[in-house]
């Protein structure tokens, strides 16, 4: 029997056939001890974005709703067990920081721009995130252990990021890409340079967009 969030896949590429969206397995409530620590999150991104461009202004009054719930609703999809997990482009904590209050796994933050990188610096020391390092670098510079699993949001496109995917990940990593209207074009447009298992899921926050969980990622022309 097929799982929950499974694909079928096309013997060509090993990518997914069908562009079916799965709805996300269900998010657990979060403790007492979460909720307060998102909260203080909360409170001291209002605070630094009245410094430094963190949030847009217009989206002052709804980060629960829509910056830190889009960022929760991918933790379900990630794997099992305590592996390091990866977060690019970072910013304002979305989604890794995020991710990092509710799972308490360790995770790597990546962020180029060292103010953006100065907030989550702050925001892990004054939350005890003792899980949480920072990275204040570009991307392509940044080494990592092989991890388990890598985020990126709003970041760039799938093909870029499908680039540092096969760099940062274990063999058997994942990586999670929240993407918007245009997730089959980028989809479409990768494979002409990837191989990868692609599964869909259908964001809870915003109707259009698609969540992909990708896994055995390989540039083409790779052997097996």
């Amino acid at each position: 029997m097929k799982q929950e969030g499974a694909t079928e896949q096309d013997p060509a590429n090993g990518a997914a056939s069908k562009g079916v969206r799965h709805a996300l397995p269900p998010l657990p409530a979060p403790d007492a001890a979460t909720t307060a620590r998102l909260d203080a999150f909360t409170d001291l991104l209002l605070r630094w974005t009245l410094r430094i461009n963190l949030i847009a202004e217009r989206d002052a009054a709804s980060v629960r709703n829509r910056h830190i719930a889009d960022s929760l609703q991918l933790a379900p999809l990630l794997p099992p067990g305590n592996g390091p997990v990866g977060d690019l482009g970072s910013g304002g904590g979305f989604p890794g920081l995020v991710l990092a209050i509710a799972t308490g796994r360790p995770f790597h933050l990546v962020e180029s721009d060292r103010r953006k990188a100065a907030f989550l610096t702050e925001a892990a020391a004054r939350l005890g995130l003792d899980h949480v390092r920072v990275h204040a670098m570009r991307i392509e510079a940044v080494e990592l252990p092989p991890l388990a699993a890598l985020t990126a949001r709003a970041l760039a496109p799938l093909d870029d990021l499908l680039g540092h995917a096969e760099r940062l990940l274990a063999p058997d990593g994942i990586a999670i890409f929240p993407k918007g209207r245009t997730a089959e074009d980028e989809l479409t447009a990768a494979r002409r340079r990837w191989t990868v298992r692609a599964e869909r899921f259908a964001s809870r926050t915003d109707p259009d967009a698609t969540i992909f969980r990708l896994s055995e990622i390989r540039r083409d022309g790779q052997p097996d």
